[in-house]
């Protein structure tokens, strides 16, 4: 082993290498010194280190050596035992009986999901279904409806669904629209993550009997707002190919602060191609509020509505 501090800027040869490891006093090459190296340790008789060892073959006294015959070189014949026989030669072998197999059972290959098709074998339960409750005043789709003789100072906006596939996760939102059709403000947007309006006049709330509720108060209500449109949307349902063709039971219905209802929708058509449905609206016609049954929707999600609408997503 060389250590560190014998390294030289030179390239070494062979003979310098050995010269470290072998005793200049001693440094031999023949094989007899190197023999007498190995049996007299250092600090012997320095005549001892010079005592001719015998050569190779040869006794103490000079006399050759009786060596036994050697052995039979590779390829020669030996009295060994007959080798077995090599991969491929025939060998008596006891046949192998063979293993019967349990037959492989059929996989059953599932197709991959497109956007038009409905998955209704979902891996997880099915969420539980929630009853509809008595709707009194029913419009259909594209009627609309004066909400009262006389003008309400409030309203409920009450919303319920059923899923077919449980991955379905649907949400509320309120668009509050100016006379142009797009929001007044990227704050005038009621949904979960934004629940209070800037004049406080429109609140999203959870929905008691139904599952999610939007309250208006309509004398609080900037008078800019000429419309206010109630969509649902499935979470993420372009990336998990959701769809309203996995809803059912869908509907609104508007009540007075009273819990009385003034005028109620419940949809009949649900769309393979449609993630986003405008289910109705409240709008102004000539100083009265109305409600609009739309049952329409859209193949986008709820930042794409936003963008429709007017708001800017940052």
């Amino acid at each position: 082993m060389i250590n560190a501090a014998m390294k030289t800027n030179g390239t070494m040869d062979r003979n310098s290498i050995l010269s470290i490891n072998i005793p200049e006093p001693q440094s031999v090459k023949n094989q007899n010194n190197i023999m007498t190296l190995i049996k007299n340790p250092r600090g012997g008789s320095p005549a001892a280190a010079h005592v001719s060892q015998p050569q190779y073959g040869q006794s103490p006294s000079g006399q050759p050596l009786n060596r036994p015959s050697q052995q039979p070189q590779y390829g020669q014949s030996q009295g060994r035992p007959p080798q077995q026989p090599q991969y491929g030669q025939s060998q008596n072998r006891p046949p192998q009986q063979p293993q019967s197999r349990p037959p492989r059972q059929p996989q059953v290959v599932q197709p991959a999901l497109t956007a038009g098709q409905q998955n209704t074998a979902s891996t997880s339960a099915i969420s539980a279904a929630r009853p509809i409750p008595a709707l009194m005043n029913k419009v259909q789709k594209g009627q609309k409806i004066m909400l009262s003789t006389g003008a309400p100072d409030a309203v409920d906006a009450c919303f319920g669904w059923n899923v077919t596939d449980a991955r379905c996760d649907v949400d509320v939102s309120a668009f509050l629209l100016g006379a142009n059709g797009k929001v007044i403000g990227d704050s005038w947007f009621v949904f979960y993550g934004q629940t209070l309006s800037p004049d406080q006049s429109t609140k999203f709330v959870d929905g008691g009997i139904d599952r999610e509720m939007i309250q208006i108060d309509l004398n609080r209500l900037n008078p800019q707002v000429k419309k206010i449109v109630f969509v649902l949307t499935i979470n993420d349902a372009l990336t998990n190919r959701l769809h309203f063709g996995m809803l059912k039971d869908a509907y609104v219905r508007i009540m007075d602060k009273s819990g009385k209802e003034l005028v109620s929708f419940m949809m009949t058509e649900y769309y393979n191609n449609v993630i986003s449905m405008m289910i109705g609206e409240l709008y102004q016609h000539n100083g009265a509020w109305k409600f609009s049954a739309v049952g329409n929707g859209v193949a986008k999600d709820l930042a794409g509505l936003c963008e429709l609408y007017g708001v800017q997503v940052v």
